[in-house]
C-alpha cells in the first residue's frame, strides 16, 4: 500500500487499549496519564494532536468473566467500558479517541489487514502444542515458567496446556529484518533497558506465533476460516489503526484509517505487553507494507508500600477514591514526579501527602501567595513597571529561568517527567530563598522602592514560568496561577490554551509585564493534614 507523507506537525500517541476483563486500575491510570502530559505538551509546541486511549475487548479471559457472572460477553464489555470513561474524566485526560475492539469499523480494518498479510504468504495454518496463559492470552515458553507451571507475570494462575490446529503468522521470516530495524532505528524501543529485553529476546530466535483460537466464539472469525476466531493480539493491535479513521470517512478502509495521522509517534505501554509492541506489530506491519511506528516506550510497574499489588493481597489501589481524596492534579503530579519514567515506582500515602505539601502547598503555593500580598501592600497590587532586560543576567533566578525552558522541553520530549519536575522546583526554590535573601519588607522600609520592585517582578515572573512549564502535569494549578497573574489562560480548554500561551512565548523568562490585572490572592493548593498512624 502506498501512503502519501504524513501530514506535518501532527502528533499521534497511543495508551495500551486497556482490557475489559476488570474496572481500570492504578496501573491503567498511571500511562494514561502519562500519555495525556505528552499529549498536553505537544498542543503547547503548537502540533495537532491525537491522544488515542480504549478497550480491547476480546478474548478467553472475557468470555470466562462474562460467563462466571451469566452475562454475554459483549453485555459485561458494555458496562464496563463507562468505568474507563469516568476515570479519564476524574483523571482529566483530554483524549481525542477512544477505540473499542467490539465495533463493525474495527473488524473492516481487521479483516482488510488480515487479507494484505494473508495474500504477502505470512500465515499459514498448523499445530499448536504448548502451556498457554489465559490472563495473557498468550503462549508461554517452558523456560519461562515459575515452578508448578505458574505464569511470571500472574504468578498466581498456573499455565494451561493446548494442543490444537491453528493459523500462524510467520514471525521467524522477519527475524532478521526486525534486527536490522532496531539497529537502524536505536530510539525505537525505550528506554534502553527495554531496548536491551527486546534484542535478547530476538536474537535466541524468533517463532510463529498463534493468531487464531479454536472453541473460542468470542472474537472475530478469521477471514479464510469461519470455524476459527482471531487471536486477540492479532486483533488488538489493529485498534491503534482503527482510531484513526475520521467520524466523516465515507468507509472504514485501512486507506482511510493512514491518510493523515500515520506513523504513530508514540505507544506508552507497560512493560508486561513489550514483546507484542516491540516485535510481533512492527513484524505485522513489515508484513502488511505500512510504516512503522516511531517509538515504543515501556514504563515500569507500580507497587504500594513496597508490595506488588494484587486483589488477593487486598492492596490494591482505586484511583478514583485517591482523586476524591486529594484532587486529580495531586495524583498526576506524585506519580510523575517521584517516579522515574520507565523504572519501576512505589505508592505510599504518607510519602505522596508529604510531597504534596512540600511542592505544591509551600514551595510553589505559598510562594505566589506571599509574594502577591506583597504586590498589593508595596506596589499598589499592580506588576511593578520593569522591563525584564533591566533584571542582569546573572541574577540568579533569571539565570535558572534563562535555560529552564529548553531544559524542560527536553525532558518532556525524553519523556523524563521527574527531570521536568525537578529542573521547574529548582527555580521555585531558589526563588523562596531570594525573596528570603532580599526582604523586600526591609527595603521597603529604607524606602528602596525601585529593588522592592525588581525583586517582586523577578519572583512573580518565575513562579509564572513555573506554572507554564508545569501545566501539562498540574493544568488545574497552572490555571489558578495565571488567573491570579492576569492571564485568562485555562490550561484545560484545549487546543484554545495553545493558542493563547504557545511554548515559543510562554516558556521564555521575560514575559510578565504591568499590563497584567493581577487577580486576588488566594491558595492554589491547600495542605494535606498528615495521616494519623493508628
Amino acid at each position: 500500500m502506498t501512503l502519501v507523507n504524513k501530514t506535518k506537525n501532527t502528533f499521534v500517541l497511543t495508551t495500551p487499549l486497556y482490557y475489559v476483563n476488570d474496572v481500570p486500575h492504578i496501573g491503567s491510570a498511571y500511562t494514561t496519564i502519562a500519555a495525556d502530559v505528552i499529549a498536553r505538551f505537544q498542543r503547547l509546541l503548537g502540533n495537532q494532536v491525537l491522544l488515542i486511549t480504549g478497550t480491547d475487548e476480546h478474548g478467553q479471559k472475557i468470555q470466562r468473566t462474562a460467563e462466571n457472572l451469566g452475562k454475554a460477553p459483549q453485555e459485561f464489555c458494555d458496562e464496563i467500558v463507562p468505568s474507563f470513561l469516568n476515570l479519564w474524566q476524574v483523571l482529566n485526560i483530554q483524549y481525542d479517541r477512544f477505540s473499542r475492539t467490539t465495533t463493525a469499523n474495527h473488524q473492516a480494518i481487521v479483516k482488510e489487514f488480515f487479507q494484505q498479510v494473508w495474500e504477502n504468504g505470512d500465515i499459514y495454518q498448523g499445530q499448536q502444542k504448548g502451556w498457554y496463559c489465559v490472563s495473557c492470552e498468550e503462549f508461554k515458553e517452558e523456560r519461562e515458567l515459575l515452578d508448578d507451571k505458574r505464569c511470571p507475570i500472574h504468578t498466581t494462575k498456573p499455565v494451561e496446556w493446548r494442543d490444537e490446529q491453528n493459523y500462524f503468522f510467520r514471525l521467524s521470516k522477519y527475524q532478521t529484518k526486525l534486527e536490522e530495524f532496531y539497529q537502524s532505528r536505536p530510539d525505537f524501543i525505550q528506554p534502553a533497558s527495554r531496548r536491551n529485553e527486546v534484542l535478547n529476546f530476538v536474537s535466541q530466535g524468533l517463532q510463529d506465533f498463534s493468531i487464531s483460537r479454536v472453541n473460542l466464539d468470542w472474537g472475530f472469525p478469521v477471514p479464510v476460516d469461519s470455524k476459527h476466531t482471531l487471536y486477540v493480539w492479532f486483533d488488538a493491535l489493529l485498534g491503534y489503526v482503527t482510531a484513526l479513521l475520521e467520524p466523516d470517512d465515507p468507509e472504514p478502509t485501512l486507506a482511510n484509517a493512514l491518510k493523515t495521522w500515520w506513523p504513530i509517534n508514540l505507544h506508552l505501554i507497560g512493560k508486561d505487553i513489550l514483546r507484542f509492541h516491540a516485535v510481533y506489530w512492527p513484524a505485522m506491519l513489515m508484513s502488511a507494507n505500512l510504516p512503522l511506528p516511531e517509538r515504543v516506550f515501556g514504563h515500569g510497574f507500580l507497587t504500594k508500600d513496597g508490595q506488588k499489588m494484587g486483589k488477593t493481597l487486598g492492596n490494591t489501589l482505586d484511583p478514583i477514591a485517591l482523586v476524591k481524596s486529594y484532587g486529580s492534579d495531586a495524583v498526576r503530579y506524585y506519580f510523575l514526579k517521584e517516579i522515574e519514567f520507565g523504572k519501576d515506582g512505589d505508592f505510599n500515602e504518607i510519602r505522596f501527602i508529604n510531597v504534596l505539601n512540600a511542592d505544591l502547598a509551600n514551595d510553589l503555593g505559598n510562594l505566589l501567595n506571599r509574594t502577591l500580598n506583597m504586590v498589593q501592600k508595596y506596589c499598589a497590587g499592580k506588576v511593578p513597571a520593569i522591563a525584564p532586560e533591566v533584571i542582569p543576567v546573572e541574577n540568579p533566578l533569571k539565570a535558572i529561568g534563562l535555560r529552564l525552558g529548553e531544559q524542560v522541553k527536553q525532558a518532556y520530549e525524553t519523556p523524563a517527567f521527574s527531570e521536568a519536575c525537578l529542573a521547574v522546583l529548582s527555580l521555585v526554590q531558589a526563588s523562596n530563598k531570594f525573596i528570603d535573601e532580599q526582604a523586600p519588607w526591609s527595603l521597603y522600609k529604607q524606602g528602596k522602592q525601585e529593588e522592592v520592585e525588581a525583586v517582586l517582578y523577578t519572583v512573580l515572573e518565575s513562579v509564572r514560568l513555573a506554572a507554564y512549564l508545569l501545566s501539562p502535569i498540574i493544568p488545574n494549578i497552572s490555571s489558578d496561577i495565571y488567573q491570579q497573574l492576569g492571564w485568562g489562560i485555562n490550561f484545560n480548554n484545549q487546543p484554545e490554551s495553545s493558542i493563547a500561551a504557545p511554548f515559543t512565548n510562554h516558556a521564555k523568562w521575560g514575559l510578565l509585564s504591568d499590563k497584567q490585572q493581577l487577580g486576588t490572592p488566594q491558595p492554589i493548593f491547600k495542605r494535606i493534614e498528615p495521616l494519623k498512624n493508628d
